[in-house]
């Protein structure tokens, strides 16, 4: 039976709906018969299977008289309320949406493929939508009340949840569920479109040379998804350990650490920040750190930790563009407590970042690689200058139609002499389709002093 046969939508028959009432009373005598804590060893699906015939054996003993769909309904119904999330369960169980939005008891969106739709979906009042977020913060050991309003927690299934009610949220209770993303491979993001072969091969090369690459974009790009693939290009024996506020990331390798972020308890205390993490990774001696998003104090941790001998790292930032991203990290980097001087930030990043990759989300929900650019500080950064930033693949969009589909195509340009001179280094080919001319005789390799470069600056700090 199809996702939308399972929901009732708004002009069904109102007789459709009249054993709505009767959800809470059969969940409670259901409960009366089985122990839902004894049945945990049981697997979800025969768990489901058990307590839909036994109620289905309550609902022929004593109940109303129903047709056959509003019996199937009813028991549907009662079951998600005792297992799950109510009349969220379809949604959640539906692959192809990636994040469910409850805007009040009356209204519920959903994306699929980036793009969001509302669907016949409702709450039969304010009270059943507390319940289901009050079900879902209790698991997590928070609360939710006028003076906790908002609340971040993680289904143990793994989908980030936000929630904020009244007074902050003028609609009614606001849930929103982002769902635990699959990981994709980089063949498969190819077919999606989100980059091309030429493309592929750059950022493989770029990850197994330890390159420190950052994944820039908007909310809801993509970072996290190419993340996990790049990811799956680190070799087999490195020590990777992970560092996130929610746990999304599913690394394929055997040794790997994921870290955590916790948020204070009801009490307000025993808070663990990203930062925390960072900092403590350092002294579990790793090959990689990958930090799923840097946002604050955090940024500068990260990047003394790309510098200082952690080649190869990964972290994502929310920015608009390549450029964009850089000095949103420099502003970051200033949150922290230590005083760092603005001019010093610049060669902070100077000294760590390698490469950005920029991702957009296109109007027709696509997700896009629009831009992989390589810092390249020259002899430019010893004199003050900004970033420069030399881009090696650019997403050429063409006019958009009437179909509002984005198409368009990539274009592959040189790559900077310092990063074939690095690939050269750890015996990775330069990909064809970014040809360059030979590096000048006597050009110095990797991190290491170009003509003119003064040996102290920090790009040319060894490894």
């Amino acid at each position: 039976m199809s996702l939308r046969a399972r929901i009732v939508a708004p002009d069904a028959p109102a007789a459709g709906r009249e054993a709505d009432h009767l959800v809470p009373v059969y969940r409670a005598k259901l409960l009366e018969e089985i122990d839902l804590a004894e049945m945990s060893a049981l697997a979800a699906a025969e768990r489901r299977g058990r307590l839909e015939r036994v109620l289905g054996h309550i609902i022929s003993r004593e109940g109303p008289v129903l047709s056959t769909a509003e019996r199937d309904r009813l028991v549907r119904r009662v079951v998600d309320e005792a297992l799950g999330l109510g009349i969220l369960e379809p949604l959640l169980e539906d692959p192809t949406v990636t994040e469910i939005m409850v805007n009040g008891p009356d209204q519920v969106f959903v994306e699929r493929a980036g793009r969001v739709e509302a669907v016949p979906v409702r709450f039969a009042s304010h009270e059943q939508l507390m319940q289901t977020i009050e079900r879902i913060v209790s698991t997590v050991n928070r609360r939710v009340d006028e003076s906790h309003p908002m609340v971040d927690a993680r289904l143990p299934s793994g989908e980030r949840v936000n929630v904020i009610i009244p007074p902050l949220a003028l609609n009614g209770a606001t849930l929103t569920i982002r769902r635990f993303p699959r990981v994709y491979t980089l063949r498969e993001l190819i077919g999606m479109g989100t980059l091309d072969e030429p493309t592929l091969t750059l950022l493989a090369a770029l990850v197994r040379a330890k390159f420190n690459i950052v994944i820039s974009g908007p909310t809801g790009s993509g970072k996290t998804t190419l993340l996990n693939a790049l990811s799956g290009l680190i070799p087999e024996g490195e020590r990777i350990i992970t560092v996130e506020d929610a746990a999304e990331l599913q690394l394929q390798q055997g040794h790997v650490i994921r870290l955590e972020a916790r948020p204070p308890n009801v009490e307000g205390k025993g808070r663990i920040t990203i930062r925390d993490l960072v900092r403590n990774s350092l002294r579990m001696r790793p090959d990689r750190i990958i930090v799923g998003e840097v946002r604050g104090g955090e940024t500068l941790d990260m990047l003394q930790a790309m510098s200082t001998g952690h080649d190869g790292s990964l972290a994502t930032v929310h920015a608009n563009s390549a450029e964009d991203a850089l000095m949103r990290m420099r502003t970051l980097a200033s949150m922290s407590e230590v005083k760092i001087p603005y001019e010093a930030l610049r060669d902070q990043i100077d000294s760590a970042v390698d490469c950005v990759v920029q991702l957009t989300r296109g109007p027709d929900g696509s997700r896009r690689i629009t831009e992989v650019a390589l810092l390249d500080p020259g002899d430019d950064a010893a004199h003050g200058a900004e970033y420069r930033l030399v881009a090696a693949v650019r997403f050429d969009a063409l006019p958009m139609g009437p179909d509002r589909v984005v198409r368009g195509s990539f274009a592959h340009l040189p790559l900077p002499d310092r990063a074939v001179e690095r690939l050269r280094l750890a015996n990775e080919p330069v990909p064809q389709a970014f040809g360059v001319a030979a590096p000048p005789a006597g050009r110095a390799a990797g991190r290491h002093a170009a003509p003119g470069q003064p040996l102290g600056h920090p790009r040319n700090r060894p490894t």
